[in-house]
């Protein structure tokens, strides 16, 4: 096994909230755990050549747990709907150590926002916040109590008097009005928002029409939001390595025609988020679908991720 993957068991399985699970899962030997941050994720093997990254929710002062919460999603790919029917207590999982796209930054006060399951980065965030002492607000933005994951767990949490809720399905004055929150808060306030594509826009767009400064917001996806793809056309991939030419028809990623002409990349959420397949980009210019790279990273068109972005041009020279 590769030095940075970790066999653990699951300890303990719940059921959350309606369709959502928490798995405890503890080393298979015993030892300690790799120490983790808050907004730390990790690569969970759900099955043969299934790859998923789950964010890790519990305090992140702890070594000998890790735990996660997975959504089953309807539309699932094969991980969600893999986790909740076929990993129960006692099952042994292949794991990667902890990753950090999302950390805390030293910030005079910080505001956590959670839709969804996005909420498991930002409690390993509250959690380490409280334990710090520091200012804080967590809004958590959910469907209904009754999909509303860790909800106890919050409301006897320290930090519980800092914590809020909003429902869906709830009166109109316990929504969240994200545009009077955002104008009274002060504006060296660090902002911390994770959830579902719809969310997280709704964030940007509320907190750019406020001017709020880029560099104190923070934010990970979930998920890709849908692309058009009624527009999409055939293009070649070729490899710097071999000369290899590959189309790509529509319809078909990239990362698909090089998994099947038996060309490796390493790959994990396949929707553009995680960043796992990026590959450099020698010639041409790719069509950028990815929630990963910067707007200024997809303008240098120097690299992209080939499980879901496409090409502008007709060749794109891959360093493969």
């Amino acid at each position: 096994m590769s030095a940075d993957l970790l066999k653990v068991r699951v300890e303990r399985r719940a059921s959350e909230a309606e369709d959502i699970c928490s798995y405890e899962l503890v080393s298979a030997d015993g030892s300690p755990l790799p120490a983790f941050s808050a907004g730390s994720h990790i690569d969970v093997h759900v099955g043969p050549g299934l790859v998923r990254q789950y964010s890790l929710c519990n305090p992140p002062h702890e070594t000998h747990r890790y735990l996660i919460g997975v959504l089953r999603d309807p539309a699932s790919r094969g991980g969600s709907q893999g986790m909740h029917e076929n990993i129960h207590s006692g099952a042994t999982l292949t794991i990667s150590a902890p990753k950090n796209h999302f950390p805390l930054v030293e910030a005079k006060r910080s505001l956590l926002l959670a839709g969804g399951i996005g909420v498991t980065p930002i409690l390993a965030m509250a959690e380490a916040l409280s334990a710090q002492g520091a200012p804080f607000e967590l809004h958590y933005c959910a469907r209904s109590p009754e999909r509303t994951a860790f909800r106890e767990r919050i409301a006897n949490s320290p930090f519980a008097a800092q914590a809020h809720f909003h429902y869906d399905s709830g009166a109109p004055e316990q929504k969240l009005d994200l545009a009077a929150l955002l104008a009274g808060l002060d504006r060296d306030t660090h902002i911390y928002f994770c959830g579902p594509g719809g969310f997280i826009d709704h964030v940007k767009a509320t907190a750019a029409a406020q001017n709020w400064p880029e560099a104190q917001l923070h934010l990970e996806y979930f998920g890709a939001a849908a692309v058009d793809t009624g527009g999409d056309q055939a293009f070649e991939v070729k490899l710097a390595s071999s000369g290899a030419s590959y189309t790509v028809p529509a319809g078909v990623t990239v990362m698909q025609v090089l998994r099947d002409a038996g060309v490796f990349v390493a790959a994990s959420c396949e929707q553009g988020v995680c960043g796992t397949c990026l590959t450099r980009v020698l010639e041409g210019v790719p069509d950028h679908r990815d929630l990963y790279l910067t707007e200024e990273e997809q303008a240098a068109n120097d690299q992209f991720t080939p499980c879901c972005s496409r090409s502008k041009s007709a060749t794109l020279l891959l360093d493969l």
